[in-house]
């Protein structure tokens, strides 16, 4: 039986009080680079989904940081070559933003199924290599989210 991803998901934008920001390059897409995002599972909350996502996708743990709801969300049409994996007849997600803030660049575990690379980068290009226009608009208002 097929298991079909929830329309429902976390972007969790990881970054450093200099405005570093962690991209992660997928397996599944050379050259598309992207923040940590994931589908909420069963029941979890959109916290829970946060800190799990960054658990897969970087090994961090994400409760041991300053995890912060933007309390903004992205509604989009979902990538042709991923609405597979939505029940039939969806053709939207709606995204939740976060961002987590280290105490400086750390080394991470990518997934190999999922990403191949990352890259610290400042925050200016970290905004101009993600592939998502809404992964981009999140990058770039961290001037304006991140307490000095």
């Amino acid at each position: 039986m097929q298991s079909f991803k929830q329309p429902i998901s976390a972007l969790v934008v990881i970054y450093t009080a200099a405005l570093d920001v962690l991209v992660m390059e997928r397996a599944d897409s050379p050259d598309a680079w992207q923040s940590v995002t994931g589908s909420r599972e069963g029941n979890e909350t959109l916290r829970e989904t946060a800190i799990r996502e960054v658990a897969e996708e970087t090994g961090l743990d994400a409760t041991r940081y300053p995890l912060s709801d933007w309390q903004q969300q992205n509604v989009y049409n979902i990538y042709h070559k991923w609405i597979h994996r939505f029940p039939p007849g969806t053709i939207h997600n709606t995204e939740h933003v976060f961002g987590l803030q280290l105490p400086q660049q750390m080394p991470v575990k990518l997934a190999p199924r999922e990403h191949v690379k990352y890259l610290w980068l400042p925050w200016q290009e970290a905004a101009e290599k993600v592939f998502s226009p809404s992964n981009r608009a999140a990058i770039l208002q961290l001037p304006q989210r991140v307490k000095a």
